[in-house]
């Protein structure tokens, strides 16, 4: 099929990328066909942010969003920072030593989600063809090198490449620009970062792993509007960065959450068990107690920042939004910023299908409309968050990001680099201090498998593998002597497993319940695990989240 755009991804990027293409092709009264593809199996079901979403580039995508209906009904009314020492105590930070970007004013509780279903709906009133379920598998390329578009993945082979009753094809979509919008570590992004050198001379990208939970909590307790951030405890004992979140949503639902830089070095470190410790704090759980948890998710993020973010245009293509890594760091947001990197990249493809047969291949007007966007400025502005972090530990780290950020205005005249990916942190086991997690108490806190249920998360069984290994004997041979394999741990899924019988012990992996996190692919040690797409439809099926 044959389409002037194809978009892989309906998330904040690619559905404004969308939008924003229709708009302006509609006022400059030029026909533009744009298909987007997603693999979730609804627009949102693989969406997962915290979310507390700034309305900067929604103002620009839709101005009257307000009266289009756009499901931003819950305005921050609060802002609280703690710093959690221990299960019991914590201090609460006054707002003046708040890094000013962290500071809500304006910005909305949102399930994005439900967002992103608005968009498509906004995409698709403009005349913009999107198709859940369809999985990006391959890049096409053209014979000169440019890409050419992507096919999507073929239906109903079976674990050992056999065609079930159930097969299907998948489809090639060829198109003149083709725009990955994946979200953090999209497979396809990956990929072409590698074949056309785009990260050359930039630090290795860093992440974080986020674990999300939907509560609905008696009336009486919830604080609709309400904002709450904390650092320290849980994560601080075995000397990992991250922090916790709260955000009271509408409907007596409250989004509670943890995030763990995925920098950490101690290998018996779980973020899942983290998370689970850190609801149990009395800040939390006298929020939680007497409540429900209704949905389980897990994410990884982008939070390299500017120093990461690699050139993001390439013959016939464009990388936007978290494939690239735009998350602003220090506001702890990267939905506005990945709308921005969308509807640049729609100005800059229409501006060159415009010129018919003398359109560049290579779209770097791309480059110059970020340079000169309030986008640039952001990055710009805090693209040392994660060098103070990961140099100087939390609390000498967040002091430097308040004087950089409050005192500076991110204008401090010098950059700081991190050049260790994070998979490199790891130390081996035998050096760091193992951690005794306690049991679930299935009120508060939960087993990984009973989570998991509540993700909605379903693979036809009988599918290739798509958490593959470069070499089979490494999680046993090296991983598990040296770092006690990790992947038992760092997945929130519990897909990976060290299972004894008869033969000894051998590595498991449980691909039905992967989440599609992306940690596995970003944290391994030795760099064994790619994670691949399965067929479409599969994976989670968040409501809301």
């Amino acid at each position: 099929m044959e389409f002037d755009v194809v978009i892989v991804g309906a998330g904040p990027a690619g559905l404004s990328a969308a939008c924003r293409i229709m708009q302006l092709a509609q006022e400059k009264e030029q026909e533009i066909t744009v298909c987007v593809v997603e693999k979730g199996s609804e627009v949102g079901a693989h969406i997962l942010s915290g979310a507390v979403l700034e309305p900067r580039a929604l103002d620009e995508l839709f101005p009257d969003w307000k009266e289009m209906g756009a499901p931003l009904n819950t305005a921050v009314k609060g802002d609280r920072f703690f710093f959690y020492l221990s299960q019991t105590s914590a201090i609460k930070l006054p707002n003046f030593m708040i890094p000013k970007p962290t500071h809500n004013d304006g910005n909305y509780i949102v399930s994005m989600g439900n967002v992103c279903r608005w968009l498509a709906e906004q995409a698709e009133g403009l005349g913009v063809e999107v198709y859940p379920g369809f999985a990006a598998a391959e890049v096409l390329y053209h014979d000169d090198g440019r890409v050419k578009g992507i096919a999507t993945g073929d239906m109903g082979v079976g674990m050992n490449g056999e065609h079930k009753d159930s097969y299907m094809p998948g489809m090639e979509l060829h198109a003149k620009y083709t725009l990955f919008a994946e979200g953090c570590r999209g497979h396809l992004g990956k990929q072409l970062i590698e074949k056309f050198s785009l990260a050359a001379g930039k630090d290795p990208q860093h992440y974080g792993i986020g674990i999300k939970e939907i509560w609905e909590i008696p009336p009486e307790k919830h604080e609709e509007g309400l904002v709450i951030h904390g650092l320290g405890w849980p994560l601080s004992e075995s000397g990992s960065g991250g922090g916790a979140f709260m955000y009271h949503a509408e409907n007596n639902q409250v989004y509670v959450g943890l995030i763990a830089d995925l920098n950490y070095s101690n290998p018996h470190m779980s973020p899942y068990e983290e998370f689970q410790r850190w609801k149990h704090h009395s800040g939390t759980v006298k929020y939680l107690e007497g409540g429900t948890r209704i949905v389980y998710g897990a994410r990884a993020i982008t939070k390299g920042g500017y120093n990461s973010l690699p050139k993001m245009h390439f013959p016939g293509g464009l990388l936007i939004g978290c494939d690239a890594g735009t998350l602003n760091s220090v506001k702890i947001k990267g939905n506005h910023t990945a709308m921005k990197s969308g509807m640049l990249a729609a100005e800059a493809v229409v501006e060159a299908i415009a010129q018919g047969e003398s359109a560049p291949a290579d779209l770097e007007s791309y480059a110059t409309k970020l340079q000169s966007s309030w986008l640039h400025e952001e990055l710009y502005s805090t693209r040392n968050f994660s060098g103070f972090m990961h140099k100087f530990g939390i609390l000498i780290g967040s002091a430097m990001v308040w004087i950089d950020q409050n005192i500076f205005g991110g204008k401090l005249p010098f950059t700081l680099n991190d050049s260790k990916p994070d998979y490199a942190a790891l130390k081996p086991a035998a050096e760091c201090k193992k951690i005794a997690y306690p049991k679930p108490d299935n009120t508060i806190s939960f087993d990984r498998l009973s989570s998991v249920f509540l993700s909605n998360t379903n693979h036809e069984e009988d599918q290739p593998c798509h958490l593959t290994l470069i070499d089979p004997s490494i999680p046993i041979e090296k991983n598990l002597p040296l770092y006690d394999e990790p992947a038992q741990r760092y997945c929130p899924a519990g897909v990976y497993e060290i299972v004894e019988d008869d033969a000894g012990q051998r590595f498991q992996i449980n691909a039905q319940n992967c989440v599609h996190c992306k940690t596995c692919d970003i944290k391994d040690p030795s760099q064994n695990i790619v994670w691949v797409t399965p067929e479409g439809f599969g994976g989670p099926n968040y409501p809301n989240m």
